[in-house]
């Protein structure tokens, strides 16, 4: 057997080497796409039940701003409504926003001291999560509620009722408003703040 002839029998072998070696780069191109695809899966859903949580953790400011307001609250009270109480982090008059519609108080500290108090912030223990809100009326002056200055929003008739008996209803629960079938709008805006600094904003309107 001849050189040449042991050339042309080894030439394949490395050619199967090359495709082999190629081969194995594209399988190890692709386990580390699908390891990377499997990390964003996983962070991403992470992120969602991290999102969830901070939701979940509103409630709590919500169920004392709510508090504040109905029967017995502190700011149960239509008179008491009429004007600024710092104490309970409330607003007579539509606080400033940003162009997203929260208020600039939720956004920075020192603005938030002219309007409410830290002492009424919800620390979650041992979550590294603390919820502040703020309660606004959407009023562009203090006093009592006016329809020319305030956003009111239409009150529904209480069922079973007829005529004057309708009429006196909806006025005795106008929430002082002075416009029959109207109540004064109020906005709670909640900035819940959790590990890392996150930090998640939530909001609700409503009528008293």
């Amino acid at each position: 057997m001849n050189k040449t002839s042991l050339r042309l029998r080894r030439a394949p072998r490395g050619v199967v080497l090359l495709f082999g070696l190629i081969t194995l780069a594209i399988m190890l191109v692709g386990a580390a796409a699908m390891a990377r695809s499997m990390n964003i899966s996983l962070f991403n859903a992470g992120n969602l039940g991290f999102k969830r949580d901070l939701t979940n953790q509103a409630e709590r400011a919500a169920t004392n701003a709510l508090a504040l307001l109905q029967s017995g609250g502190a700011l149960a009270g239509v008179a008491t409504r009429e004007n600024h109480l710092v104490a309970r982090n409330y607003s007579a008059t539509m606080l400033a926003s940003n162009p997203q519609g929260l208020p600039l108080a939720l956004l920075d500290d020192a603005a938030f001291a002219a309007v409410g108090q830290a002492a009424n912030d919800v620390a979650v223990a041992g979550q590294g999560v603390t919820v502040r809100y703020v309660i606004d009326r959407l009023c562009t002056a203090t006093g009592a509620a006016a329809a020319d200055r305030c956003t009111l929003a239409d009150d529904p008739l209480p069922p079973g009722c007829s005529g004057n008996e309708c009429i006196n209803a909806v006025n005795s629960s106008a929430g002082g408003a002075g416009a029959i079938g109207s109540r004064v709008v109020y906005r709670i805006s909640i900035r819940v703040t959790g590990p890392r600094n996150t930090q998640s904003y939530f909001q609700t309107t409503l009528t008293i």
